[in-house]
Protein backbone atom coordinates (compact mmCIF):
# COMPACT_ATOMS: atom_id res chain seq x y z
CA UNK A 1 0.00 0.00 0.00
CA UNK A 2 1.47 3.33 -1.29
CA UNK A 3 2.44 5.69 2.11
CA UNK A 4 -0.13 8.23 0.92
CA UNK A 5 -3.08 5.65 1.77
CA UNK A 6 -1.75 3.97 4.53
CA UNK A 7 -4.15 4.81 7.42
CA UNK A 8 -3.07 7.00 10.43
CA UNK A 9 -2.52 5.00 13.80
CA UNK A 10 -4.25 6.56 16.25
CA UNK A 11 -2.72 6.43 19.80
CA UNK A 12 -4.44 4.67 22.74
CA UNK A 13 -6.83 6.71 24.80
CA UNK A 14 -4.92 7.84 28.23
CA UNK A 15 -6.70 7.74 31.47
CA UNK A 16 -6.20 10.50 33.78
CA UNK A 17 -6.57 10.57 38.07
CA UNK A 18 -9.51 12.33 37.89
CA UNK A 19 -13.20 11.45 37.03
CA UNK A 20 -14.21 11.68 33.64
CA UNK A 21 -11.37 13.44 32.29
CA UNK A 22 -8.96 11.30 29.53
CA UNK A 23 -6.86 11.84 26.84
CA UNK A 24 -8.05 11.55 23.74
CA UNK A 25 -6.38 11.67 20.11
CA UNK A 26 -7.55 14.95 18.44
CA UNK A 27 -8.79 14.38 14.86
CA UNK A 28 -9.87 15.72 12.15
CA UNK A 29 -13.40 14.37 13.16
CA UNK A 30 -12.66 17.06 16.15
CA UNK A 31 -12.44 19.90 13.62
CA UNK A 32 -16.07 21.44 14.42
CA UNK A 33 -15.82 21.50 18.32
CA UNK A 34 -12.16 22.52 18.46
CA UNK A 35 -12.51 25.33 16.66
CA UNK A 36 -15.82 26.39 18.90
CA UNK A 37 -13.28 25.80 21.96
CA UNK A 38 -10.57 28.04 20.09
CA UNK A 39 -13.04 30.64 19.79
CA UNK A 40 -14.38 30.78 22.64
CA UNK A 41 -11.03 31.05 24.05
CA UNK A 42 -9.22 33.43 21.79
CA UNK A 43 -8.29 36.24 24.50
CA UNK A 44 -7.27 33.41 27.33
CA UNK A 45 -4.78 31.50 24.33
CA UNK A 46 -2.98 34.71 23.25
CA UNK A 47 -3.48 36.99 26.31
CA UNK A 48 0.84 36.31 27.06
CA UNK A 49 1.98 36.38 23.39
CA UNK A 50 1.72 32.45 22.88
CA UNK A 51 -0.84 30.48 21.14
CA UNK A 52 -1.32 32.90 18.67
CA UNK A 53 -2.02 31.04 15.80
CA UNK A 54 -4.82 29.55 17.25
CA UNK A 55 -6.16 33.03 18.71
CA UNK A 56 -6.81 33.78 14.94
CA UNK A 57 -7.61 30.47 14.29
CA UNK A 58 -10.51 30.01 11.28
CA UNK A 59 -12.47 26.69 10.57
CA UNK A 60 -10.29 26.20 7.89
CA UNK A 61 -7.09 26.79 9.73
CA UNK A 62 -8.64 23.95 12.24
CA UNK A 63 -9.66 21.77 9.94
CA UNK A 64 -5.76 22.22 8.15
CA UNK A 65 -4.33 21.67 10.78
CA UNK A 66 -6.09 18.42 12.21
CA UNK A 67 -5.80 17.31 8.65
CA UNK A 68 -2.36 17.20 9.01
CA UNK A 69 -0.24 13.63 10.30
CA UNK A 70 0.79 14.21 13.20
CA UNK A 71 3.58 12.23 12.20
CA UNK A 72 5.30 10.63 15.35
CA UNK A 73 4.08 13.61 17.49
CA UNK A 74 0.75 12.62 19.61
CA UNK A 75 -1.73 15.21 19.65
CA UNK A 76 -4.47 14.72 22.26
CA UNK A 77 -7.82 16.37 23.22
CA UNK A 78 -8.15 16.86 26.75
CA UNK A 79 -11.88 15.80 27.39
CA UNK A 80 -14.38 16.20 30.72
CA UNK A 81 -17.55 13.76 30.13
CA UNK A 82 -16.83 13.56 27.15
CA UNK A 83 -16.55 17.58 25.96
CA UNK A 84 -13.21 18.74 24.34
CA UNK A 85 -11.65 21.36 27.15
CA UNK A 86 -8.18 21.67 25.93
CA UNK A 87 -5.17 19.93 23.98
CA UNK A 88 -1.71 18.83 24.73
CA UNK A 89 0.93 17.07 22.38
CA UNK A 90 4.28 15.17 22.96
CA UNK A 91 6.24 16.55 20.07
CA UNK A 92 8.72 14.10 19.09
CA UNK A 93 12.13 16.45 18.96
CA UNK A 94 14.95 14.02 19.24
CA UNK A 95 13.72 10.88 20.39
CA UNK A 96 14.12 9.85 23.34
CA UNK A 97 13.78 13.43 23.99
CA UNK A 98 10.70 15.30 23.07
CA UNK A 99 8.76 18.54 23.85
CA UNK A 100 4.99 19.36 25.27
CA UNK A 101 2.14 22.39 24.74
CA UNK A 102 -0.73 22.21 26.29
CA UNK A 103 -3.57 24.47 26.87
CA UNK A 104 -7.15 24.42 28.74
CA UNK A 105 -9.77 26.21 27.98
CA UNK A 106 -10.41 29.14 30.89
CA UNK A 107 -13.78 27.76 32.70
CA UNK A 108 -11.68 24.97 32.95
CA UNK A 109 -8.29 26.15 34.38
CA UNK A 110 -7.76 25.98 38.42
CA UNK A 111 -9.57 22.82 39.12
CA UNK A 112 -6.51 20.18 38.67
CA UNK A 113 -7.10 18.70 35.29
CA UNK A 114 -3.72 20.28 33.15
CA UNK A 115 -2.22 18.84 36.00
CA UNK A 116 -3.45 15.25 35.84
CA UNK A 117 -3.31 15.53 31.81
CA UNK A 118 0.37 16.65 31.96
CA UNK A 119 0.67 13.24 34.47
CA UNK A 120 -0.53 10.56 32.12
CA UNK A 121 0.96 11.92 28.69
CA UNK A 122 4.28 11.80 30.54
CA UNK A 123 3.88 8.68 32.24
CA UNK A 124 2.69 7.10 28.77
CA UNK A 125 5.81 8.86 27.18
CA UNK A 126 8.43 7.34 29.88
CA UNK A 127 6.62 4.33 30.18
CA UNK A 128 5.31 3.18 26.29
CA UNK A 129 8.01 5.00 24.24
CA UNK A 130 10.85 5.58 26.57
CA UNK A 131 11.06 8.75 26.74
CA UNK A 132 14.23 10.04 28.98
CA UNK A 133 14.01 13.86 28.40
CA UNK A 134 10.39 16.41 28.42
CA UNK A 135 10.94 19.97 27.79
CA UNK A 136 8.74 22.83 28.07
CA UNK A 137 8.81 26.76 26.81
CA UNK A 138 6.64 28.81 29.54
CA UNK A 139 6.23 32.51 28.31
CA UNK A 140 7.40 34.86 30.82
CA UNK A 141 4.59 35.70 32.75
CA UNK A 142 2.52 32.23 32.58
CA UNK A 143 3.03 31.83 36.43
CA UNK A 144 0.65 29.32 36.37
CA UNK A 145 1.91 26.87 33.59
CA UNK A 146 5.61 27.22 35.50
CA UNK A 147 4.43 25.94 39.01
CA UNK A 148 2.34 23.14 37.14
CA UNK A 149 5.72 22.03 35.61
CA UNK A 150 7.71 22.74 38.89
CA UNK A 151 5.10 20.38 40.54
CA UNK A 152 5.57 17.84 37.91
CA UNK A 153 9.41 17.58 38.66
CA UNK A 154 10.03 19.93 35.85
CA UNK A 155 13.51 22.25 36.43
CA UNK A 156 13.85 25.40 34.85
CA UNK A 157 17.48 25.05 32.41
CA UNK A 158 17.22 28.10 30.05
CA UNK A 159 15.92 31.39 30.03
CA UNK A 160 15.37 33.41 26.87
CA UNK A 161 14.36 36.74 26.14
CA UNK A 162 10.37 35.93 25.67
CA UNK A 163 10.14 32.03 27.74
CA UNK A 164 12.10 29.72 29.91
CA UNK A 165 12.92 26.11 29.13
CA UNK A 166 12.04 23.41 31.48
CA UNK A 167 13.35 19.99 31.58
CA UNK A 168 11.83 16.34 32.93
CA UNK A 169 14.83 13.86 33.02
CA UNK A 170 13.21 10.20 33.33
CA UNK A 171 14.69 9.97 36.78
CA UNK A 172 11.88 12.81 37.51
CA UNK A 173 8.86 10.88 36.16
CA UNK A 174 5.63 12.86 37.13
CA UNK A 175 4.89 12.35 40.73
CA UNK A 176 1.53 10.00 40.87
CA UNK A 177 -0.88 11.66 43.37
CA UNK A 178 -3.58 9.86 43.50
CA UNK A 179 -7.66 11.13 42.90
CA UNK A 180 -8.24 14.40 44.83
CA UNK A 181 -10.86 14.81 47.31
CA UNK A 182 -13.18 17.25 48.13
Amino acid sequence: MPATTMPRRRPPDLPTRLPGLILRALTPEDADAYYALLDRNRRHLSRLGDYQEEGDATRAWVRNELDQDPGPHLRYGIRLDGELIGRIDLIAVDPPRYGTGYWLGQDHTGAGRATAACEALFDYAVRALGATDIFAGVTHGNDRSAALLRRLGFEPVADFAHYTRFRLTRGQSPPRRGIETV
